[in-house]
């Protein structure tokens, strides 16, 4: 594999490991064909980014097939670098269908995610992290990063981590769960910014208080908003602030929702790097969150978590962006799909269908609902 260094005069380099997943995208009221895009929390910020104008690289380690095909087709169609994805026997490309619906009576918009094939029930695919030995090796050619962001807790993420922060990178943590306590407590004194959801994550492990830990701390509270705080020399919110969310101007489905508001954070607050964090204000902290908050806001509008980068150009995105800002209703556009559904779509991603005689006659649930 050729080695990629970064070159200091480009565009800001964003690197992560962590979920990075091949989205199956269903809707059960719209006659539309499944969509295969890159997701998982990883790979959402990290393709944001790249739309928002970084260098983004996902370290991953996939496995061949279908589902990784597909995959590393939708990164590097929005400019994502795959450099350091490695494809391997004993890897794993995550496959994860997301069913989108409306409670009866035409109420309330919800979707859920499943790791279940729809059409024979068997497993999908899981995550598997990058091992600590490749991650080592990694490194020799990681170059500078200006921000270093990850989501799933193992010893190759801590060790890609522990060297982009003494490279200069803001370290940026998401958590979904506490996990192993050891690497969890180690994540959060290496990170310069922690976000993290109150339903996934109400309670922080005890004694982390007291610890080295983030600069900039923030829980989001789903509809709600988010609240934040701050250690940082430039600002006084030690305290929790509260910042209510941004309406959305139309909902469709609310996956995505917090990996754009990071994005946004990240887009806002680090092209320096972690250096930003040393003259950062209060105005300019909030001024990031708020931008994230936007982003958040205006993925709702569409289907599938990065949905609105497939239905319109970037002009109107910063359009509708900076209404839903400043409060404004402009920017509106009818986001309907516009293609017939296919039938058994999963067959050639699952390893059950590829089988003979793999596929089964019934669906297979589609998983716990979660709300929009």
């Amino acid at each position: 594999m050729k080695m990629q260094f970064v070159n200091e005069d480009e565009a800001p380099l964003a690197t992560g490991t962590g979920l990075v997943a091949l989205d199956v995208v269903l809707s059960d009221d719209q006659p539309v064909e499944p969509r295969y895009w890159a997701g998982g929390t990883c790979g959402n910020v990290l393709v944001a980014l790249s739309y928002l104008g970084w260098r983004s690289a996902p370290i991953v380690r996939l496995r061949e097939g279908a589902a990784a095909n597909g995959l590393l087709a939708d990164l590097k169609r929005w400019g994502v670098m795959t450099s350091f994805v490695t494809l391997s026997e004993d890897g794993s490309t995550p496959v994860i269908v997301e069913r989108i619906g409306r409670a009866r009576g035409g109420g309330e918009v919800f979707h859920s995610f499943s790791w279940r094939c729809p059409n024979c029930g068997a497993r999908l695919p899981g995550y598997k992290p990058v091992l600590a030995a490749e991650a080592e090796q990694l490194v020799l050619r990681l170059g500078s990063p200006r921000v270093f962001f990850f989501d799933r807790l193992s010893r190759g993420a801590i060790v890609l981590a522990r060297v982009a922060a003494e490279r200069g990178a803001a370290i940026v943590f998401e958590p979904s769960s506490v996990g192993d306590p050891i690497l969890f407590r180690e994540a959060w004194e290496l990170a310069d910014v922690v976000k993290y959801s109150h339903e996934r994550l109400s309670e922080l492990p005890a004694g982390l208080e007291g610890r080295k830990g983030p600069r900039v701390l923030i829980e989001t509270l789903g509809s709600a908003g988010l609240r934040y705080r701050t250690r940082l020399p430039g600002c006084k919110t030690r305290t929790w602030q509260l910042l209510k969310s941004i309406p959305a101007t139309l909902v469709r489905d609310t996956a995505g929702a917090g990996d754009w508001c990071t994005a946004g954070i990240v887009y806002r607050l680090f092209p320096p790097g972690a250096s930003a964090l040393e003259t950062a204000t209060d105005a300019s902290v909030r001024d990031a969150i708020r931008y994230g908050q936007a982003l958040a806001a205006w993925t709702c509008s569409f289907e599938g978590a990065r949905g609105g980068m497939y239905e319109i150009e970037r002009d109107l995105f910063n359009e509708q962006v900076a209404a839903l800002l400043g409060a404004r209703s402009e920017g509106k556009l009818d986001n309907s799909p516009r293609q017939l559904a296919a039938k058994n779509a999963m067959t050639c991603l699952c390893p059950s269908c590829e089988q003979p005689g793999g596929v089964a006659a019934r669906p297979a649930r589609a998983g716990a609902r979660m709300k929009g």
